[in-house]
C-alpha cells in the first residue's frame, strides 16, 4: 500500500506542469490521465502485496519495479508533453512501452503475484492471458496491426488531440506488446519455433514501418510536423528496435539450446 501511495505522489508531483498531467487544466478535461494513473498504481501496489504471499525468484522484483518506473515517467513524465510536438520524441515514448517497459513486464513475469491478491475475481483474464502464450505467432500479428494501426495519420492525430485516445493508444501498446514479450520469452520448449518466427515477423514490419518514416520526403502527419523530427522517428523504430528483436531472437535461440 505504501507503495502505491508513493506512485501517487510521484505521478502529481512530476505531472503537475504538463499537459496530459494529473491536474492541470480543466479536471474533467483530466479523467482519463486520472484513471490511467489509478490502474497503473493498483497494478504496482497489488504486486506489492502478493509479493509478501508468493514470493517472485530471483531478479523479479527489480524487473517488475523497473519496468513501473519507466511506465511512469514515459505516460506522465515531461516525455510526453514532448510527444506532442515532435514525431521523434512521440516514437521514444512508444519504443520505451514496447520493447523496453513491455518486455520487463514479461520478465518479472507479475501474474501470481497479482492472483495471489485477487484470487478469483479476475481468474477470466489471467486465463486469457495465460492462453494467449501459446500462440505466440498469433499474438504477434495482434500487436504488429495494432502498431499500424495507431501509426496511420488520422488515428495518430486524434491520439495527440484527444485524452481519452491517447490514453487508449498507450493501452493498446503496452498490452498488446506485454502479450507479444510473454508469448516470445517465457514460451515452452515445443512453441519456441513459434516464438522466433514471432520476433523475426515483428522485426521486419517494423522494419519496413521505420523505413518508410525516415525515407519519406513528406511529413505523414501534417505540415506543422517536421519532416526531420519524423525521420528520426523512423531510424528510432528501425535500429534501436531490430537490436532490441534481434536480442529476443537470441534470447529465445539460447532458452532453445539450454532446454535440449
Amino acid at each position: 500500500m505504501r507503495m502505491t501511495l508513493a506512485l501517487l505522489v510521484l505521478l502529481t508531483h512530476s505531472s503537475a506542469a504538463h499537459a496530459h498531467g494529473l491536474f492541470d487544466g480543466h479536471l474533467i478535461e483530466r479523467v482519463p490521465v486520472i484513471a490511467s494513473a489509478i490502474l497503473l498504481a493498483l497494478a504496482w501496489g497489488l504486486y506489492v502485496l502478493g509479493a509478501k504471499k508468493v514470493r517472485p525468484h530471483g531478479w523479479e522484483p527489480f524487473w517488475m519495479h523497473l519496468a513501473m518506473l519507466l511506465a511512469v515517467f514515459s505516460a506522465f513524465g515531461p516525455l510526453d508533453e514532448w510527444a506532442e510536438s515532435s514525431t521523434a520524441w512521440h516514437m521514444v515514448q512508444h519504443m520505451l512501452f514496447m520493447i523496453v517497459v513491455a518486455p520487463l513486464w514479461a520478465l518479472a513475469r507479475p501474474l501470481p503475484q497479482w492472483r495471489a491478491v485477487c484470487g478469483d475475481v479476475l481468474q477470466p483474464l489471467w486465463r486469457a492471458i495465460l492462453r494467449s502464450g501459446r500462440y505466440p505467432v498469433a499474438v504477434a500479428m495482434v500487436h504488429g496491426a495494432l502498431i499500424w494501426i495507431w501509426h496511420t495519420p488520422s488515428l495518430y492525430l486524434l491520439a495527440l488531440d484527444n485524452l481519452w485516445w491517447h490514453m487508449l493508444e498507450h493501452a493498446c501498446f503496452l498490452f498488446s506488446a506485454w502479450l507479444f514479450w510473454w508469448a516470445c520469452l517465457r514460451s515452452p520448449r515445443a512453441l519456441m519455433p513459434q516464438a522466433l518466427m514471432a520476433q523475426l515477423l515483428t522485426l521486419m514490419h517494423t522494419g519496413l514501418l521505420g523505413a518508410l518514416l525516415t525515407f519519406s520526403r513528406q511529413s505523414f502527419y501534417g505540415s506543422d510536423r517536421v519532416l526531420e523530427s519524423q525521420q528520426i522517428a523512423g531510424l528510432l523504430m528501425w535500429v534501436p528496435g531490430s537490436v532490441v528483436y534481434l536480442a529476443g531472437c537470441s534470447w529465445i535461440i539460447w532458452r532453445w539450446l539450454k532446454l535440449k
